[in-house]
């Protein structure tokens, strides 16, 4: 017998937003290895010039998609591109490819957002906060429409420190009719300057509009089979399609990344906060599975439920894990998977004291970063340190609001899905968190780094090889901080002897 999950899915028609990125090249790739699809439709938009068909040969070259294509060899040709942009009136449809949509379609997942901090308000309420809207409207009109998912964050109710399954209105300085009427009478400017007073206490406009999004499902998606999904921080893959898999280098990755590299020595952190990360294989299994139930729950109601039903996703209270062990663990197989590509020995000091952080930095980042400059000067090579310490540092103003607060979440609606789901989907479509040892998820995660961000075999060649230069960079960086010790303590003995 095979699971009800994946019966679900079978012979149904799939619009997917945000199909390019990390989590979403990862639902598709599960969609096809495990279920029987019929097809899925994917809204991308022309890039800089290059026209959708050509970004989608592309994508159907992604190496997430090996073992996909190892078993189902013409698989990618259920993926249909529609043209399309968030960032535009109406989502950027054509008439045509509209109609297609609204007769076709049975489930809908959201997942499309711009995800960068510092996007201008303006920008992200088009993306993250109207699109939704638009999205609504156009499931409204889906007559076959059995269940959407809607893909938040865990964040986007960041100012709460213990968030609920709930949606808080109360914490938005104005309702998102509001805002989004603003937009539509204000230029893109003047929104931008008006930032800091609708931001109220969200600490970017990306969790602000997400929490915008959300309180734009609670009032005008009522009507719809709908559910949302807040993931925490999504980090590789912890078993499927393969261990580590990962193409980005956002948030925790870019610091594995750095600190791999011998580039970044400090992280500015509380160590007692927990980290709420989570396996990107874990999200895609639980987006399948609430659209699933979002489905059946439907299907059994007479009435309309009087709110979406939320799934927050993060590290339980049974099984947290905090950045202080995120930080060690990370330094100790970094070293384990060593790569080649490093400049220097990679170690991290993790703290939250700002004076500290201050100085360390200055030690520790501008110090050898002005003389590797110097050097490629004289070389007459183009400095780049400077450069690279400077995005460094605005990535941890970025991430400073995610490593301090100590959110604890409450999961109720994601433990009452996996007791409703059989055996088989258990296993199929996995996401108990109560169940993973973060420290080996660690080790699969900078492993992951190393092949796929780094793109160093994991040979033992090539491990062997890594692994003599980190011995020579730890010489070298024992021998510094000796001399480094031994300076101030030459010259309080000189003027000791000399007065």
């Amino acid at each position: 017998m095979d699971s009800n999950i994946t019966e679900f899915y079978k012979n149904k028609t799939i619009f997917l937003t945000g199909g390019s990125g990390f989590l979403g090249k990862l639902i598709i790739e599960k969609l096809l290895r495990t279920t029987e699809v019929e097809r899925i439709y994917m809204l991308i938009r022309p890039k800089r010039g290059e026209q959708i068909q050509s970004r989608m040969a592309v994508l159907r070259s992604n190496f997430m998609f090996s073992e996909l294509l190892k078993l189902k060899a013409n698989s990618l040709e259920k993926v249909i591109p529609i043209a399309g942009d968030c960032a535009l009136p109406d989502l950027g449809l054509s008439e045509a490819d509209r109609q297609v949509l609204t007769e076709e379609v049975q489930v809908v997942v959201h997942s499309a957002a711009t995800v960068n901090f510092v996007e201008p308000l303006s920008s992200a309420l088009s993306i993250n906060t109207r699109a939704t809207r638009l999205l609504v409207q156009l499931a409204k009109q889906m007559g076959r429409l059995e269940a959407f998912v809607h893909v938040s964050t865990a964040f986007s109710n960041c100012p709460v420190e213990h968030i609920r399954e709930c949606f808080y209105p109360e914490l938005l300085s104005c309702s998102a009719d509001k805002v989004l009427a603003l937009q539509d009478q204000l230029s893109c400017e003047l929104i931008d300057q008006m930032t800091p007073a609708l931001l109220g206490k969200f600490p970017n406009t990306y969790t602000y509009t997400k929490a915008l999004a959300e309180q734009v499902l609670q009032r005008e998606a009522a009507d719809l089979p709908i559910c949302i999904f807040r993931p925490g921080m999504i980090l590789p893959s912890y078993k499927e399609p393969f261990k580590g898999c990962i193409d980005n280098l956002y948030g925790p990755i870019a610091i594995s990344y750095g600190c791999a590299a011998g580039v970044l020595r400090l992280v500015y952190s509380k160590k007692e906060a927990r980290s709420n990360i989570v396996p990107v294989d874990y999200c895609v299994n639980l987006v399948l599975s609430c659209a699933w139930q979002t489905a059946v729950e439907t299907a059994q109601r007479r009435d309309p439920a009087p709110d979406p039903t939320i799934y927050n996703f993060a590290p339980t209270a049974q099984n947290p894990t905090t950045w202080g062990e995120i930080s060690a663990w990370m330094e100790k197989y970094i070293r384990i998977y060593p790569v080649n590509q490093a400049i220097w020995f990679p170690f991290t000091i993790l703290t939250s004291n700002l004076w500290l952080i201050k100085l360390l930095t200055l030690l520790y980042h501008h110090l050898p970063g002005f003389l590797i400059d110097t050097a490629l000067r004289l070389k007459g090579q183009k400095p780049r340190m400077k450069k690279i310490y400077s995005r460094i540092h605005e990535s941890f103003k970025m991430l400073v609001p995610f490593t301090f607060p100590n959110w604890t979440f409450e999961m109720g609606n994601s433990d009452r899905l996996l007791k409703l789901m059989s055996p088989q989907d258990r296993l199929k479509y996995e996401f108990d968190l109560n169940a993973v040892d973060w420290m080996h998820y660690l080790s699969i995660a900078i492993m992951g780094v190393r092949v796929y961000l780094l793109k160093e075999e994991l040979t033992e060649e090539s491990l062997q090889s890594a692994r003599k230069l980190c011995k020579r960079f730890f010489i070298i960086n024992c021998l510094v901080h000796f001399i480094a010790c031994c300076i101030p303590v030459a010259i309080l003995w000189w003027v000791y002897v000399k007065f």
